[in-house]
């Protein structure tokens, strides 16, 4: 009896890190390394300052949600970011009522696979992943998802976007975006959800299955990464004081880059 049930164990343990472990790497197809400066398990106590800002150093945050450093912790091996009800005093006037949260990083990067496992925040305060730089040339940016948590009827709405605010081709904002619908409620589950992003297109992957992909005509641009909650008073509505704090949480986020073939020099 003690036999069968430590192989039931077993046989359930394996499972289990199968089902972890199958998205721990970059889609076949192609030879990856790693992007040291763009990955992080978040085992320490505190954020990696060399890789991170513990706010968005050019965007206080959507008003009237202010990005508060003090809703930014490392702890119990994820990265954590908590929106709460509270006023804050000598805050720039529109900013009110709630603060939120944001880390960006330090390192620019231009194509990859970029994977998170995350679970959202249960609130309408949005949980976001993605990336974007703004010069005075060009501003793109790519949305990996913004997650309005406990915003009705988008419990179950994974929001991806591709941007162009401007730049030497394009005069006015292109939008391009579109759902997936989840079988879950989002804020419910951690999930694994990642971005491949090359020169021919871009990728969109939930659980290891593409659910959107893009002709890449225009994001060609190094960009940041960016992880934040905000708040949407016109499309998730503000969130309900009664509902927060509300944390999104971060298990890790990996990424590499697609090494060029022998004698192909990348740009």
């Amino acid at each position: 009896m003690k036999i069968k049930v430590c192989t039931r164990v077993f046989c359930i343990l394996i499972s289990f890190l199968a089902a972890t472990m199958a998205w721990g790497e970059p889609p076949e197809g192609g030879k990856w390394r790693p992007i040291p400066e763009l990955t992080d398990e978040f085992e320490g106590a505190a954020l990696d300052g060399k890789k991170w800002y513990d706010h968005n150093p050019g965007w206080k945050g959507r008003q009237p949600g202010f990005f508060s450093r003090k809703n930014v912790a490392v702890q119990d091996g994820e990265l954590q970011l908590t929106a709460r009800a509270e006023d804050l005093p000598d805050l720039t006037e529109g900013y009110h009522t709630f603060t939120t949260a944001a880390v960006k990083s330090k390192a620019l990067v231009k194509y990859g696979y970029f994977e998170i496992r995350c679970k959202p925040m249960d609130s309408r305060a949005s949980s976001a992943f993605w990336f974007y730089e703004s010069t005075p040339e060009i501003w793109t940016e790519i949305d990996v998802f913004e997650i309005g948590g406990r915003a009705p009827e988008h419990e179950h709405q994974y929001h991806m976007n591709v941007h162009v605010l401007h730049s030497p081709t394009v005069k006015e904002h292109l939008s391009d975006s579109s759902i997936w619908k989840s079988p879950y409620r989002l804020a419910d589950e951690y999930h694994v959800y990642a971005l491949e992003w090359d020169e021919a297109s871009i990728k969109w992957y939930v659980d290891g299955k593409v659910v959107r992909t893009v002709e890449n005509k225009h994001w060609h641009q190094p960009l940041a990464m960016n992880f934040d909650s905000e708040t949407m008073p016109d499309w998730f509505g503000l969130p309900d004081k009664a509902n927060l704090p509300s944390t999104f949480r971060i298990d890790y986020v990996r990424s590499w880059k697609k090494e060029a073939p022998s004698g192909i020099q990348k740009p």
